[in-house]
């Protein structure tokens, strides 16, 4: 079944990117496995996808430990401060980087470990209550003021658009973080890239890839859905 599921997901990618004229390479999938078993991952694995999202520390150290060593781990959930340390140095992207505080932690983990650290800075880009993600608005300063920090590189943004029934409804929203990773480039700040869109999930990402996104994180399209009572 998740070989089938993958390969399904993999023709939607194709197509959303055929789409708007892009090419298949410009945009990377992230199995995202929270709360699967590491036997689903190493399935996926088996089938050439070797970037993995997590969104709890101990969970991704967990599977760490015993999966292939080649695998590019990218933390998509809530940081707090206190876990960092755990993780620093042994992930390729850091997803959710939402305020100074936590970006400090990050560059001074970093720099204790002696290693670089590569992160997405969060938008709540429709401002709603549950997410985590700085305002839209806030993100230059912010980009700025993370940009200055030793041993932390700024790569792009992230967003967790709403959760709708269309996926219509939320092409506004990638469209805007599209057009601030534009607003942001144009600043020309040192240290800051905005190569990487992480935008889209399992519900729209075929619309997230048609408005810009480089990076999809679908996880329920490829596991199917998630079992919390574990």
């Amino acid at each position: 079944m998740l070989k089938e599921n993958l390969q399904s997901v993999e023709e939607n990618i194709k197509k959303a990117c055929e789409e708007a004229g892009r090419k298949r390479e410009e945009v990377t999938l992230i199995a995202v496995s929270k709360t699967k078993p590491v036997e689903m991952l190493q399935e996926i694995y088996d089938q050439d996808i070797r970037d993995f999202g997590e969104n709890k520390v101990q969970e991704m150290c967990d599977k760490m430990e015993v999966l292939p060593k080649d695998i590019k781990w990218h933390m998509i959930g809530h940081l707090q401060t206190n876990k960092i340390k755990y993780i620093i140095g042994k992930t390729e992207l850091i997803h959710s980087v939402d305020s100074l505080h936590l970006a400090q932690e990050i560059s001074k983990q970093a720099v204790k470990h002696n290693v670089q650290a590569d992160i997405l800075i969060e938008i709540n880009i429709a401002n709603e209550e549950t997410k985590f993600g700085i305002d839209a608005g806030d993100t230059i300063q912010l980009v700025r003021e993370i940009a200055e920090l030793p041993n932390i590189h700024i790569k792009g943004l992230m967003t967790i658009a709403p959760f709708v029934e269309n996926p219509e409804d939320n092409r506004l929203y990638f469209r805007r973080i599209h057009q601030l990773s534009v607003d942001i480039t144009k600043e020309n700040i040192d240290n800051v890239s905005m190569d990487v869109l992480s935008m889209g999930m399992t519900g729209d990402y075929m619309v997230a890839i048609e408005e810009g996104a480089t990076m999809v994180r679908v996880g329920t399209g490829i596991f199917g859905e998630r079992n919390y009572n574990k």
